[in-house]
C-alpha cells in the first residue's frame, strides 16, 4: 500500500504559548480533543492518548502516543485510526511565533493513499479552523466596548 504525507497550516491570533496550551488541554474549547465523547490524555513523552468522537452517526476512535513535546514550539505523536487502516502514522505540529500571531503547521506522515487517508487533510484543516475560531471568539468578546 502506498502512503502519503499531508500538511495544513493556519495563522492563529494568539501567542504560541497560548495556542500550544489550548492544543494540549482536553478541556479547552478549540483544541483537537475538546468535545470528544471520551478522552484519555497523558501529554508527556511516551504518554498515551485515546479519543472517541461521534461522526456521521457512529463512534470513531483515535489513539497514539506522544513522541516529542517541546512547549511552545512542537508536538509530535503517533496517530492510529480506522482511516489509517490500523497503521501507525506520525503527526508533527509546529507553533511558530509571528508577532502577535502563531503559524500552526501540521504534517501527517504515512497516511494511506486512498479516500479515507485523504480525509485526514480535511479533518486536520477543520481542527485548525476550530482552533483559530476559538481565539477569534475570545478576542471579539473581550474587546472593549
Amino acid at each position: 500500500m502506498n502512503r502519503i504525507d499531508l500538511a495544513v497550516s493556519r495563522r492563529i491570533p494568539a501567542p504560541a504559548e497560548q495556542v500550544f496550551d489550548r492544543w494540549i488541554d482536553p478541556r479547552a474549547a478549540g483544541g483537537p480533543w475538546f468535545g470528544a465523547r471520551q478522552v484519555l490524555l497523558n501529554p508527556e513523552v511516551d504518554g498515551l492518548f485515546y479519543s472517541s468522537v461521534h461522526h456521521k452517526g457512529r463512534a470513531c476512535s483515535h489513539y497514539g502516543r506522544f513522541l516529542r513535546i517541546e512547549r511552545p514550539a512542537c508536538l509530535e505523536f503517533t496517530w492510529v485510526s480506522e482511516a489509517t487502516q490500523g497503521l501507525e502514522t506520525t503527526v508533527i505540529v509546529t507553533f511558530e511565533s509571528r508577532g502577535a500571531e502563531t503559524l500552526v503547521t501540521l504534517r501527517h506522515a504515512g497516511v494511506p493513499d486512498d479516500a479515507e487517508g485523504m480525509r485526514h487533510k480535511e479533518g486536520w484543516a477543520w481542527v485548525l479552523s476550530t482552533l483559530e475560531q476559538s481565539f477569534c471568539a475570545r478576542t471579539e468578546t473581550s474587546a472593549p466596548a
